[in-house]
């Protein structure tokens, strides 16, 4: 399968959940190019936003792990080709 890159956007309410999103985060290290994140302590939400670069299947297995952990949302784009 033919890699591509991305982003990935995650947006994070409930922050004990952060652990498992750290853990998870590390177990994709391989596809992750670059991770940045921003707690706004004062809305009670956190947002980290990842550029990936990996085959469709990875990119989408860590978008919707990420996305089954409670209060956390995500979405991923990918280029086409």
């Amino acid at each position: 399968m033919e890699k591509r890159i991305g982003t990935i956007s995650i947006l994070i309410s409930d922050r004990q959940v952060a652990d498992e999103i750290n853990r998870i985060l590390s177990e994709h290290a391989d596809i992750i190019l670059c991770r940045q994140g921003l707690p706004f302590k004062d809305r009670s939400v956190a947002v980290i936003s990842l550029i990936v670069e990996g085959t469709a299947d990875r990119i989408n297995a860590l978008t919707g792990r990420l996305g089954r952990q409670q209060g956390v949302e995500c979405k991923a784009t990918m280029s086409k080709t």
